[in-house]
């Protein structure tokens, strides 16, 4: 009887990904414009505030791709470690780092900056910086070298297996891999694209015991930084996958199955990847409005004299975005976020809406009263 075929390494096509070029011309035409969105607002800023969003979005990064593993960093740790690298004016006795987020942050830098060749020995040396005590969860497993056994990804509903993913035999890794660093180091094709399918191949192919997911993005964040630049350096895209995990892995599972994927077509995958993309564009530049907001507001805030408390409420509010400040500011709202008397809030209050910080919100009275802080253009 003819074995069935489930896995897309099992199709005689593999490993060519095709997609429908029509399909996904639209997407590309759309985040480059995203892109040159984001490059445009970052020549509005100066060079401390692109210094401060660079290390922003590295920190993200760091920490959102570790979390969707499930392993959850301290922020001060890899805010540390970040710093030591990319910050000139780092003060060193406050260092809070780990030596496991210092070896993070190496990784990171190396698929951010290093446009060199990626070569099996560099994707080791990323592997042993996720693993350096040579184990994963308290099981010892190989580091710095391609799985020596068969590999299926599993995952357990109370006593039921579900099966989500069987990797290809590990004698034929080598040529996999061989086949998949051609591709990224050689090949002509959008960078776009070219991460999306850099970024499946290598999940697919699962060379590693542990970490392939996070290796392969770090692979997305080279092959991107390499083909286009600076421009990548500004936005986090670990951070997107963050908020769409669930669409991660369904995409995911749904392209290399072949029960879902019967045509062999890898154009779903490539849209949802290249919509990550922009997504975290999108992202940054939100961030990007949040500071400008915030810059503007403390040029116009630094004359007046403002106490614990009311700082502390303005950052909060700044920190999320004006408009993202669910339900508004409140006298109540600003006594719970202050630890403070009603009586206390509503004098700082007056006091903000005098020195023309904040205003009431048109509509707004009594005890639904709401402000708003005030911003200006400049």
């Amino acid at each position: 009887m003819e074995e069935i075929k489930k896995w897309i390494w099992q199709h005689e096509k593999y490993p060519e990904f095709y997609y429908h070029d029509e399909n996904i011309r639209a997407l590309l035409s759309q985040v480059s414009r995203s892109t040159g969105k984001l490059e445009g607002a970052i020549s509005a800023l100066n060079d401390k505030t692109i210094h401060t969003l660079v290390m922003d979005a590295s920190i993200n990064e760091i920490l959102q791709s570790s979390e969707i593993e499930g392993e959850i960093l301290s922020r001060d740790s890899v805010r540390s470690s970040v710093r030591k690298k990319l910050d000139n004016t780092f003060d060193y006795s406050n260092d809070s780092s780990t030596r496991h987020t210092d070896g993070l942050v190496e990784l990171f830098i190396d698929s951010s900056y290093n446009e060199a060749q990626l070569t099996h020995e560099r994707l080791h040396g990323w592997h042993s910086i996720l693993f350096p005590t040579g184990y994963s969860d308290g099981h010892k497993i190989n580091v710095a070298t391609y799985r020596l056994d068969e590999m299926s990804v599993i995952s357990n509903r109370g006593y039921r297996e579900m099966v989500h993913y069987v990797a290809p035999p590990y004698k034929q890794l080598l040529e996999d891999m061989n086949r998949l660093l051609d591709y990224i180091n050689h090949t002509k094709e959008d960078p776009y694209v070219k991460s999306s399918i850099a970024h499946l191949w290598f999940v697919s192919i699962h060379p590693y015991d542990d970490g392939n997911g996070r290796i392969a993005r770090a692979i997305t964040n080279y092959v991107l930084s390499r083909e286009l630049g600076l421009d990548h350096k500004y936005y986090s895209l670990s951070t997107a996958i963050r908020l769409e995990r669930k669409g991660y892995y369904a995409v995911l599972e749904k392209s290399q199955n072949l029960f879902y994927n019967r045509t062999f077509d890898f154009t779903t995958w490539i849209t949802w990847h290249i919509h990550i993309i922009e997504s975290a564009i999108n992202i940054s530049l939100t961030q990007i409005k949040i500071i400008t907001e915030k810059t503007k507001f403390w040029d116009r805030a630094r004359e007046f004299t403002l106490n614990e408390r009311q700082l502390k409420v303005i950052n909060k509010v700044l920190d999320i975005g004006i408009e993202h400040f669910e339900g508004g500011l409140s006298t109540k709202k600003y006594a719970s976020m202050t630890n403070t008397s009603i009586p206390t809030a509503k004098r700082d209050i007056t006091q903000l809406i005098a020195y023309g910080l904040i205003h009431q919100v048109e509509g707004s009275a009594g005890r639904n009263t709401r402000y708003d802080l005030t911003v200006l253009d400049m």
